[in-house]
């Protein structure tokens, strides 16, 4: 498995060779991606900015979450994780994004949502008035709150990478 610091190195490499910005969503994590991401020396070329929305009221507040959303699905979901994905997109610089939303434990887990269930979405679109792309896709880590945080990332950056490097 690759680190995240490779997998960054990587993804900012394939977004500059696409002359593309990165926006990213977190909530699960922290901003454990973003600071991923930033931790990479000349990364400004190509990181616009991140969004930490811990709480349902920044996602609705900072994203353009709809509350409607969050009340039916709940935050963890697809649904909100795509929300986030396509908000980070639109209150961006960016054509590219991804978003994480989840349950890193070691509480809040329920037999619908278990501990470790992480939703992702991951958005791209060349300019602003074209319809955006976006892809989720639930899963479920296993470790603790540590190691739950990490997977969720490094899965984010995966899928990044694997969109980046997808030809347009």
């Amino acid at each position: 498995m690759q680190t995240l610091e490779q997998l960054s190195v990587a993804l900012g490499l394939a977004l500059q060779a696409r002359d593309w910005q990165l926006a990213l969503a977190e909530s699960c994590t922290g901003g454990m991606v973003s600071q991923a991401v930033t931790a990479i020396a000349g990364s400004s070329a190509w990181f616009d900015r991140g969004f930490v929305t811990y709480s349902n009221a920044a996602k609705e507040a900072m994203l353009g979450v709809p509350a409607t959303l969050i009340t039916e699905h709940g935050a963890v979901s697809e649904p909100v994780a795509q929300a986030m994905a396509a908000g980070a997109l639109q209150h961006s610089l960016a054509q590219l994004s991804g978003a994480i939303t989840g349950i890193a434990g070691p509480g809040g887990g329920s037999l619908q949502k278990p501990v470790g269930m992480v939703c992702f979405a991951w958005a791209a679109r060349e300019r602003a008035d074209e319809p955006m792309q976006v892809l989720v896709k639930t899963q479920y880590f296993a470790g603790n709150r540590a190691d739950i945080r990490e997977q969720a990332a490094s899965y984010l950056l995966a899928g990044l990478l694997k969109l980046a490097n997808t030809p347009g």
